[in-house]
């Protein structure tokens, strides 16, 4: 059963400006993150803004928005054959569990200019 879906969608520009800060990367993304989306090398800041996209749209299918969630504790990783997935911890662990979910589905998307995520929640 579909518990929420959430959808979002990002310029990558703002990405590009976001990389340059050290500690706004460090504030919103995982270190696991960051380096995944530098390891893309000039496709850098299309990763790292559907990462965003992800984030977003996992607080959307949650209905709650960010209220009480640290983004942080929100990661978009890929699994080893490069398929993403979401991890959570503190927070956003806290919250999906509340939610009554037990597996979140993810789609990443980007091209030059946008970025967009969905996801999509499954309970019971």
């Amino acid at each position: 059963m579909i518990a929420g879906i959430g959808v979002d969608i990002v310029q990558v520009n703002r990405m590009e400006a976001w990389l340059a800060n050290k500690n706004l990367m460090e504030k919103y993304f995982h270190t696991d993150e960051i380096a995944y989306a530098l390891s893309r090398g000039k496709s850098a800041a299309q990763s790292i803004a559907a990462r965003f996209a992800a984030k977003e749209a996992f607080t959307k299918a949650l209905g709650t928005g960010f209220a009480n969630i640290a983004l942080k504790d929100i990661m978009v990783l890929n699994n080893e054959n490069g398929r993403p997935e979401i991890k959570l911890s503190a927070s956003a662990q806290k919250a999906f569990y509340k939610s009554g979910a037990s597996k979140i589905h993810v789609s990443l998307s980007h091209e030059k200019e946008n970025a967009i995520a969905m996801v999509i929640l499954e309970g019971a």
